[in-house]
Parts: C-alpha cells; structure tokens; sequence
C-alpha cells in the first residue's frame, strides 16, 4: 500500500492509502518524488564504478573543501 493524497474543499491535504476518493476522483501519491523507484535496478553498477575509480561521497566532500 502506498500513501497517497487528495486535495480537500479548502486546498488541504487529506491522506488515505485508497487510489480512489469517495466521489470517484483518483488520489495522488504522497511520495516526495513519484518517479522514485525502491526497486533501485542499477545501485550494484554504481558502487562497483564507485569502487573502481575510488569515487567515494565523503573524499569528494573533503576535496570540495580544500
């Protein structure tokens, strides 16, 4: 089940995991980016080139601020 939303009479939010509303309109998801996948397909590639060339987040933050 995924959380999804519809705007109310006032423009609000209202939160429900239905897909859709009472009176028949499909809701929205509530997830901040709806093009997010948690079926991430290539995350092995990415660690293994990261691995390979050395890429690592926290040297680049220290290179950025020297």
């Amino acid at each position: 089940m995924y959380l999804m939303y519809y705007p109310d009479k006032e423009g609000k939010r209202e939160y429900t995991l239905r897909k859709r509303t009472e009176s028949g309109k499909k809701t929205l998801s509530a997830h901040p980016s709806r093009r997010f996948s948690p079926d991430d397909k290539y995350s092995r590639h990415r660690i293994t080139i990261k691995k390979r060339f050395k890429l690592y987040l926290a040297d680049l933050r220290n290179l950025l601020i020297v």
